[in-house]
């Protein structure tokens, strides 16, 4: 498909842009501080079968996704696409309290915005989004810790997902540092939820615990912690001795019915590249920044918190 129109414009304005006042120290040294994303085996592929795969992220110590970690996801969805055999491949991390989290706010915007577009015409992270939605493989998302931001996009990507019911988080955080969610959330949401309940998710910002996301609809099932582990490996192995003609077809007639447009999910990602450039974004996530998002444990761990601060107080 051919990008929309609006969703070009905006990415190709970025390409001219320098790098975000959130991508120097704090200390104002103006020394660009490290990316959290440059590892190189951030997704970790384990072919348990030939049939089940497992796709673990592993970017201590946050799981932190970044342009870095684009290329890596791409090589892995590309072979979930191409590869005969397999036929269910189940998302998790070795990370403790982290599934996957928010995007890198250290390189500059060019480093995402001048990575080509994926085969659908999406830019890389929408893109690969869409393909494992679509994907002749059935996708599980596994979630113990915190899937925020890009985490909880690519759980919403995913067929189905269940939660640590003690240690899973989910949330779409963007709202309070000022930016649009870049990955979908909007459309997938109300379609697992309601409008209502996708609106709390999206406009609070707030951290949302394995039961409630239950009784939401955001995950199909949460577990205790202790059963997570085998309640998956258990499914995903049933599902991998059934024909592969026959779940594809299947997820494909659903999928005609249930997922977002391209186009949709293609929006989204323009209201992210366009948001991160307005100036009270850019001041509330350098606000966090000089906190210590991405170094300090208790600032990931209770973003809801430091963001409900931000942009100053409400009587």
């Amino acid at each position: 498909m051919k990008l929309h129109p609006l969703v070009a414009a905006i990415l190709t304005c970025s390409l001219a842009l320098a790098a975000p006042a959130w991508a120097q120290k704090a200390s104002g040294s103006g020394v660009a501080a490290r990316s959290a994303t440059d590892a190189k085996d951030q997704v970790r592929l384990t072919r348990v079968t030939p049939e089940y795969w497992r796709v673990t992220f592993h970017n201590p110590p946050y799981n932190i996704y970044g342009p870095k970690t684009m290329p890596q996801l791409n090589e892995v969805v590309t072979a979930l696409e191409t590869d005969p055999r397999v036929r269910v491949v189940v998302f998790d991390s070795d990370v403790p309290d982290f599934f996957l989290t928010h995007y890198d706010f250290v390189p500059p915007l060019t480093d995402t915005t001048g990575l080509p577009d994926g085969v659908t015409g999406l830019p890389p992270l929408p893109d690969m989004l869409v393909r494992i939605s679509k994907a002749p493989v059935v996708s599980i998302a596994s979630i113990r810790g915190r899937a925020t931001g890009v985490g909880s996009e690519l759980a919403l990507a995913s067929d189905m997902r269940f939660a640590s019911r003690e240690k899973a988080v989910l949330s779409q955080w963007e709202v309070a540092a000022g930016l649009v969610p870049g990955g979908g959330p909007m459309s997938r949401l109300p379609r697992l939820m309601g409008r209502g309940r996708a609106l709390e998710v999206l406009l609070t910002g707030n951290d949302i615990d394995g039961p409630t996301a239950e009784r939401y609809g955001y995950v199909n099932r949460a577990l205790p912690d202790a059963e997570l582990d085998a309640f998956v490996d258990t499914m995903a192995r049933r599902i991998s001795r059934f024909d592969k003609q026959a779940i594809a077809d299947i997820k494909r007639i659903v999928d005609d019915s249930s997922l977002p447009s391209n186009e949709q999910i293609g929006a989204e990602w323009a209201g992210f590249i366009n948001s991160v450039q307005r100036p009270a974004a850019q001041q509330r996530v350098k606000q966090l920044m000089e906190l210590g998002l991405q170094e300090r444990p208790e600032i990931e761990k209770r973003l809801p918190e430091y963001t409900g601060k931000l942009g100053g107080t409400a009587d």
